[in-house]
């Protein structure tokens, strides 16, 4: 066992360039910031890291300087937590192409992805697992309120699970 095991993650998607500064207070009190890509210009990441330790994956909006920082996918174990993340997913029951095949393989118990500028979570008993995509923090899209996700990740599973609206997309 490590020597805590809880964890608050933050968890933030589709930001186009934009940082709501509200981001930072929110996400003052976790451990670490995920970011599911299309992080748009790399200062979005910068900023990130200099707060919190962060992960991420890029999006395909992301050039280079990001992707070179960022995998496509990243596949790891918190807190006994499999995590899978990657900016395409789809939404469960329509995976994106090659995502159901890879969560087939990886079996992960958190499934978390973006793009759509929909926030989800929802519950995929066919695959067992918890599907997360925070919506999208940025102004750029169709979205109409900016959201993050905020969660506790506990004795092996994520926990009091907070939507946070950082305001609509036009402010």
């Amino acid at each position: 066992m490590g020597t805590h095991s809880k964890m608050k993650i933050g968890l933030i998607s589709d930001t186009h360039s934009f940082l709501d500064p509200k981001v930072f207070d929110h996400f003052g009190s976790c451990d670490e910031i995920w970011h599911v890509g299309d992080f748009g210009d790399p200062e979005v990441l910068d900023a990130l890291k200099n707060f919190k330790p962060t992960k991420g994956v890029y999006g395909n909006i992301d050039g280079q300087k990001i992707r070179v920082e960022c995998p496509e996918k990243l596949i790891f174990e918190i807190e006994g937590v499999k995590v899978y993340m990657v900016h395409i997913g789809g939404t469960p029951p329509r995976y994106a192409k090659g995502v159901r095949q890879d969560l087939l393989i990886h079996k992960p118990d958190l499934f978390i992805c973006g793009h759509s500028h929909i926030l989800k979570v929802v519950r995929d008993h066919s695959l067992n697992l918890l599907y997360m995509n925070p919506g999208a923090a940025g102004r750029h899209g169709f979205h109409k309120i900016r959201t993050i996700l905020r969660f506790d990740i506990d004795s092996g599973s994520p926990k009091n699970l907070e939507v946070i609206e950082l305001g609509s997309r036009s402010k």
